[in-house]
């Protein structure tokens, strides 16, 4: 299930669904909104989105009141999420997952967002967005992901990316939908009672050093591998991860993987916690060819 693409005039809804709006935040927020509105878009925010009942964020049911509500209303055509965090899984069973479906929107985060675009997808079809938050879109020194945002949601195009180097890591061929986001997240969506089907996908996973070490990376990877995951997926495309350590992302899955597995993996630094936000649908096709130039690519299309 796809949206449709975005149009100038169009409202682009914007909501809190992890950490709260604070003082330190509202001047790349408004600087974002004032960007989105020179380009010809509306902006409507949530109703609960600068409240912060908690103390550290809305309650669950006012997360969910605002997703819903922004689904639920004909003039919204696109949603993003504000910004990170770290508890929007809590919105889980209080989504109403039929109105989303009834409803079909472009919907758009990264980070904490990884919980909300992979389980929508999930319990719905929705084709999602892994890519810039509102505050990311004027919060970092370049242009990137903003034009990441227009091309794939308003030129409809097909490219990952733009300009960006891409590594072998293991050599190979595969397809399959696009499942995945930060690490962190994904690994607590792989059992329970809201999990994400992996069965065939091509998995892409980047992660935050400052808050995920490699001690926890690599735990979260051997998580991950003693719930066979690795054995569903068809490749592993990795993206930014940076520690003062100096210990890549990809060294502490290889030696995860050990010599048991036989997929395709790639790497790029085009999305993730970076300036380089490559909109990533979830739920679509694509292929990993390690011969070609860009590694991997669209084979379908994620909007109408």
């Amino acid at each position: 299930m796809i949206a449709n693409i975005l149009k100038k005039g169009d409202t682009i809804g914007i909501i809190a669904p992890s950490s709260p709006i604070i003082k330190e935040k509202i001047d790349d927020i408004n600087k974002s909104i004032y960007l989105l509105e020179k380009s010809g878009f509306k902006i409507k925010s949530s109703k609960n989105f600068l409240n912060n009942e908690w103390g550290y964020s809305n309650t669950p049911v006012q997360k969910a009141e605002d997703i819903n509500n922004m689904f639920e209303n004909s003039e919204i055509k696109a949603i993003l999420c504000a910004t990170g965090g770290a508890n929007s899984n809590s919105i889980f069973e209080y989504i109403n997952y039929e109105i989303i479906r009834e409803n079909p929107k472009i919907i758009c985060g990264f980070s904490d967002s990884t919980s909300i675009i992979n389980i929508l997808h999930e319990k719905t079809g929705l084709v999602t967005f892994h890519g810039p938050t509102l505050k990311s879109l004027t919060s970092w020194e370049t242009e990137y992901s903003y034009i990441e945002l227009i091309k794939r949601f308003v030129e409809n195009s097909l490219e990952l990316g733009h300009g960006d180097t891409y590594k072998t890591i293991i050599p190979g061929v595969a397809e399959g939908e696009l499942v995945g986001g930060n690490l962190s997240l994904i690994s607590k969506l792989i059992c329970g009672k809201y999990n994400i089907n992996l069965e065939g996908k091509i998995l892409f996973i980047e992660d935050l050093g400052v808050e995920s070490p490699p001690e926890v990376v690599s735990s979260n990877l051997y998580y991950m591998k003693q719930n066979d995951v690795f054995k569903k997926i068809s490749g592993i495309w990795v993206g930014n991860y940076e520690h003062e350590s100096k210990v890549e992302l990809e060294r502490i899955l290889l030696d995860t993987l050990g010599n048991e597995y036989n997929m395709p993996i790639i790497k790029s630094n085009n999305f993730g916690h970076t300036d380089r936000k490559t909109v990533i649908p979830i739920g679509t096709k694509a292929r990993i060819n390690t011969n070609s130039q860009n590694k991997i690519e669209l084979i379908e299309k994620c909007l109408k």
